[in-house]
């Protein structure tokens, strides 16, 4: 495993719901040291939020803004955007950034703002799922550069060219949320770049998790990313020595803009 980094994991909420703000901190963020800024993407959140801004056009502002950081959504609901625009969108991003964006992908849900049921989206897990690991075939196939002739359960793309491809080859690096429990998640992250795993109890059940994804990956493990999100404060070294790989400084929704400017300011974890 490579030595860990870190970076900070913004909700685009109220204070943060300006891209000019977020873009700002990252800059900062980067001259503190930190390795990567991701960001929240959601349509809407429960009350109190108020204020919620889109995480690509606020990635871009980032992409500017900076010039080492990684970035990207952590993590997108595949489901609910049409893979052959996030081909370009992230194509742009990657060019934009100059090769720094990972993409975090997930079934997404509807638990914290009903985003889902009150925009007609898809409330099936299972087929979430499908239609999520589609939209992962129709964007590798996108990415290569070469015509793409999909037609599958839920998605059509005939005989589309995406050029220019992404910076990054074979193309964007992809990070899988899921739950540590559930093995579906974690047999499709097994498949990609990088896990993010969610709602981690302690570093034991990290390593459990770890130890899985080795032997789906045959025990390639060498350039695959483990990210797991920890509140300001909580020691990351167990989680490193448990395999984590990045540890995402975790804010509250509705984060205040100082908060979030004193947790970078302490620099990232050792």
């Amino acid at each position: 495993m490579s030595r860990l980094r870190s970076a900070l994991w913004l909700p685009l909420f109220d204070d943060l719901a300006d891209p000019l703000v977020v873009a700002r901190l990252a800059a900062e963020a980067e001259e503190a040291g930190w390795h990567g800024c991701f960001v929240w993407d959601h349509l809407r959140w429960r009350e109190p939020v108020r204020l919620v801004s889109d995480p690509w056009i606020t990635l871009a502002a980032v992409a500017t803004a900076t010039e080492r950081l990684r970035l990207g959504p952590m993590v997108t609901t595949l489901a609910r955007r049409r893979p052959a625009k996030v081909a370009r969108e992230t194509a742009t991003l990657d060019h934009l950034s100059g090769g720094r964006l990972t993409l975090g992908v997930g079934l997404g849900g509807d638990r914290f703002g009903s985003e889902l049921s009150k925009t007609g989206e898809e409330l099936d897990d299972r087929r979430r799922g499908r239609m999520l690991d589609e939209s992962l075939e129709v964007l590798r196939a996108a990415w290569s550069g070469e015509p793409v002739r999909h037609r599958g359960e839920h998605y059509t793309v005939d005989d589309v060219t995406f050029l220019p491809r992404p910076i990054q080859r074979p193309g964007v690096p992809v990070w899988a949320a899921g739950f540590p429990g559930n093995a579906k998640p974690i047999r499709r992250a097994a498949r990609l770049d990088g896990f993010f795993p969610a709602n981690l109890e302690h570093p034991g059940q990290l390593a459990g998790v770890v130890g899985t994804l080795a032997d789906l990956r045959a025990g390639d493990m060498s350039s695959y990313d483990i990210a797991v999100g920890l509140a300001p404060g909580v020691d990351p070294g167990p989680y490193a020595k448990a395999g984590a790989t990045w540890r995402l400084a975790e804010f509250d929704p509705g984060v205040r803009i100082d908060t979030v400017r004193g947790v970078l300011r302490d620099g990232p974890a050792a």
